[in-house]
């Protein structure tokens, strides 16, 4: 009887619908794969926090160099020039100006990030837990925009005034907080959003680039077994590779961001009026400014933050199932 009872209710349709990802993942769906884009997101956002404390001095740099114009308004002669100027003139928390700015948005930056490659790749990957080269770009591309439109429009575009304020006779900032109501005051939340095109671009093709570079590294050194560890210091050169792969990709989109979330994007009519001018005023050179100290930061900082999301991520697998 119990057998009889056990086919009937085997046979019945379920009320619940198919869920594909757990025909081509198994168990692995309901738990450990179903929360990865969950796990992804507490992972990024831990990560985000300590690469940035790391790196933020670079960062500082590759900013003040790109935004500094030929002309009469120049001010450094090149990377070393631009930090004895700062030091000298604002000492050597100089280089951490617009640090809370970047610690307030890295942080849901890299959560976004994170969360939103490991959704869409839980979601293309196949029986074995691999992607197709296509599918590597189109996750890393969506990860990309997602965090471009979320989280690094506002907070790049808050951090450019900031670095760019400090340049200033007069700086009218004071901090962060005051800082945003004065842009938010002075040009409503619209203000915030300068350079959003541009910004989905770099985004975009930076995470499309890294996320592409760093899975086909893993892929091939774990020889098409998803399951494979990959020691930490692999991952971290896998990771100075994809950076510097994104940096000589798209630098020329960094450099017009820059200037559109500038105090003097005004000047400039969108996007590509932007660029125009560049080209015509400056030259094809302008587009490559602070590529060196914008290399030695996105490879470091490329390369430590897969290290630490790995390790948080192989830690979450262990203890949230």
């Amino acid at each position: 009887m119990d057998r009889v009872r056990n086919d009937v209710i085997a046979s019945r349709p379920s009320v619940f619908p198919r869920r594909p990802w757990m025909m081509s993942l198994g168990a692995a769906a309901a738990g450990g794969e179903g929360n990865k884009g969950l796990k992804g997101i507490v992972a990024g956002g831990i990560t985000g926090g300590i690469e940035i404390c790391i790196t933020f001095p670079t960062e500082f740099v590759k900013t003040q160099l790109q935004l500094d114009e030929k002309g009469g308004k120049r001010q450094y002669d090149g990377i070393i020039d631009c930090v004895k100027k700062t030091v000298r003139g604002h000492g050597v928390l100089g280089l951490y100006r617009g640090l809370s700015v970047l610690l307030y948005g890295s942080i849901p930056k890299s959560a976004v990030r994170f969360g939103a490659f490991e959704e869409l790749k839980k979601r293309s990957v196949d029986a074995n837990g691999n992607l197709t080269a296509g599918q590597r770009l189109l996750c890393g591309l969506g990860a990309g925009v997602a965090e471009a439109i979320f989280a690094v429009t506002p907070m790049e575009t808050v951090k450019v005034k900031f670095i760019n304020d400090q340049r200033s006779a007069k700086p009218q900032f004071k901090g962060f907080f005051h800082g945003v109501r004065t842009i938010i005051k002075n040009e409503g939340i619209r203000g915030t959003y300068q350079g959003l095109t541009a910004t989905i671009m770099k985004q975009g093709s930076n995470q499309a680039i890294r996320f592409f570079v760093m899975e086909t590294c893993k892929d091939w050194y774990r020889g098409g077994d998803s399951k494979k560890s990959v020691p930490k210091l692999v991952v971290g050169a896998f990771g100075a590779v994809a950076g510097a792969a994104s940096v000589f990709g798209n630098t020329p989109i960094d450099v017009v961001k820059t200037r559109m979330q500038g105090l003097e994007a005004s000047k400039y009519k969108n996007t590509m009026d932007c660029f125009v001018q560049i080209w015509k005023k400056e030259g094809p050179k302008a587009f490559y400014k602070g590529t060196i100290p914008r290399m030695s930061r996105v490879c470091l900082d490329v390369a430590i933050t897969f290290m630490i999301y790995d390790s948080f991520m192989e830690l979450f697998s262990k203890v949230w199932k």
